[in-house]
């Protein structure tokens, strides 16, 4: 496989391309459960969503105890485990996924016990190598993470990714930030995914002291589930992170209308 460019330049120039396009300039992420309603139901979402243009993808590989998740994503988590999946298969149907879909920037998403259960350097090793190009690890704190961190520095193309909550101090906000790359996810509210976010003036003050911060992109989750939604983060955000509202309508109206949704979520 040649080398996976780094994945704040990959955002860059594809923010650049919808601009030139005349399109509105915000890229789209969102998040799926491996095994979870199947593999099989997976690669059928991932294609309808690479089909509707969705730039990013993050894949959960699941965890007993998904501490950031809510009630629709933390069940996804536990059906998949009861259905007997490993993280072995999760890593190799990233991979193959990967291949499939080299115009799509793939995201592991997943709990720190699940990488010191794999081994640290192993795990990550393994992510450079498919083509994974950033990690979501939400319980492990930067303070403590200094060596997850150095080992995905040490590996072109894999990036640690930060992540920016309301209730953290300015100060707290810019030590995150300084080490930050390829991207900052900022998230919108207190508590899990899942519940409704409201876009108002104070998640103005949040992303504006989030910009303050760093100077990579910034990718906002956590209740993002309307076309309004996207369009009141345009401009104010690089990249909207949708999870829950796709993975209900899957489940409700199968993988073809999950394309469907992305391809109506972005304004032209």
């Amino acid at each position: 496989m040649s080398p996976i460019p780094p994945l704040e330049p990959f955002i860059r120039q594809r923010l650049a391309q919808r601009v030139a396009a005349g399109q509105s300039p915000i890229l789209l992420m969102s998040h799926l459960v491996l095994g979870y309603p199947s593999l099989e139901e997976n690669r059928r979402a991932i294609d309808a969503m690479a089909a509707a243009g969705v730039e990013l993808m993050e894949l959960q590989i699941p965890f007993s105890e998904p501490i950031a998740d809510g009630p629709v994503i933390a069940q996804a988590n536990q059906s998949a485990l009861d259905r007997g999946f490993r993280v072995a298969q999760g890593l190799a149907f990233a991979e193959e996924t990967i291949r499939r879909h080299p115009e799509v920037a793939f995201l592991l998403m997943t709990y720190s016990n699940i990488l010191v259960a794999h081994g640290v350097e192993r795990f990550i090793e393994r992510a450079a190598a498919m083509g994974v190009r950033g990690l979501i690890v939400p319980d492990w704190p930067p303070q403590e993470a200094q060596v997850p961190m150095a080992a995905c520095r040490a590996r072109q193309g894999l990036d640690w990714i930060q992540l920016f909550t309301p209730t953290s101090t300015d100060e707290r906000l810019g030590f995150i930030g300084q080490q930050a790359r390829g991207f900052c996810y900022c998230v919108a509210r207190k508590g899990v995914t899942g519940t409704r976010t409201d876009f108002n003036a104070a998640l103005d003050g949040f992303l504006a002291r989030c910009r303050q911060a760093t100077s990579t992109p910034l990718a906002v989750g956590f209740g993002v589930r309307t076309p309004e939604d996207v369009q009141s983060l345009t401009h104010r955000a690089e990249i909207a992170v949708v999870g829950t509202a796709a993975l209900e309508i899957h489940l409700r109206d199968g993988a073809e209308a999950v394309g469907a949704f992305f391809t109506g979520l972005r304004p032209t």
